[in-house]
């Protein structure tokens, strides 16, 4: 392996909700293999929503710091309109996108919390509506802007992000799981089509990884945090980082339309 295979050098890449959690992890890496990073969020509030960073801009200079050229979009990535404008911000910004990385998302209803109940019989039709939009139909909508770019260009790289969730029966967190398959099929069906053009669709399914909302929003076990056995503990955003940044270069140049579950074997249990 040589230092190009890993290498981004001048690739652009635009990361849906990289303004905290694992988007922010994630545009870091990139940012260090050597992209320019688009960072999107829903809008400059979500930085501080759980206290990583005091806004957007913030983000923005810790990503620039790796010495490559950054932009900050926002839009909600669940409205076409929106999709279609923050796309087309980026792309003015940056030239092209090369890479598209669809990290925004989450178990997240209507009103911006969890559901309550959140199963399958009871859920309220609004909230399955909004894990809908803020999930599948936003990663749809968004490779629905990109894609063409890249078929036109023959070459390219997606990587959507879903869930190990979405790869099990769950009762709890039921519609958020149906949604997450929904990303891991979609993207199957996005590398057959965008196979014959040259661009690689690949997607990244995270187990529970310790961010700041994902501290803020569960009660979790001290072992599950500091396990001194790497594999049973729970996974850091750069562990999913580094599969992302794996699937966007030459490494994974003949690698299309796979699903690479990183959670530490979790659901091997």
């Amino acid at each position: 392996m040589s230092e190009s295979d890993i290498s981004l050098a001048g690739q652009v890449a635009l990361v849906t909700g990289s303004t905290r959690g694992l988007g922010r992890a994630i545009a870091n890496r990139l940012a260090t293999a050597g992209a320019d990073v688009v960072l999107h969020d829903q809008d400059a509030e979500q930085a501080a929503k759980f206290g990583e960073a005091a806004g957007a801009e913030d983000v923005v200079t810790e990503i620039a710091a790796h010495g490559t050229r950054t932009a900050l979009v926002f839009g909600d990535v669940g409205d076409a309109d929106a999709v279609e404008r923050f796309v087309g911000q980026a792309r003015a910004a940056m030239g092209r996108i090369d890479i598209l990385v669809n990290c925004a998302g989450g178990d997240i209803g209507a009103s911006g919390g969890k559901p309550e109940p959140n199963d399958c019989v009871e859920i309220p039709v609004e909230d399955v509506r909004a894990m809908f939009d803020r999930n599948v139909i936003g990663t749809i909508y968004c490779c629905r802007q990109v894609a063409p770019e890249m078929m036109a260009r023959q070459s390219g790289r997606i990587v959507n992000v879903a869930s190990s969730a979405g790869h099990l029966g769950v009762s709890h967190g039921a519609i958020y799981a149906v949604a997450k398959a929904g990303i891991v099929h979609y993207t199957r069906c996005l590398a057959a089509q965008m196979k014959p053009h040259g661009v690689n669709v690949n997607c990244v399914s995270p187990g529970p990884t310790v961010t700041a909302r994902f501290l803020a929003t569960r009660t979790v076990r001290e072992e599950r945090l500091n396990n001194p056995v790497r594999l049973m503990r729970f996974g850091e955003p750069d562990d999913i980082a580094r599969a992302v940044q794996f699937l966007s270069s030459d490494l994974a140049r003949y690698v299309n339309g796979q699903v690479l579950v990183v959670d530490g074997g979790g659901i091997l249990w």
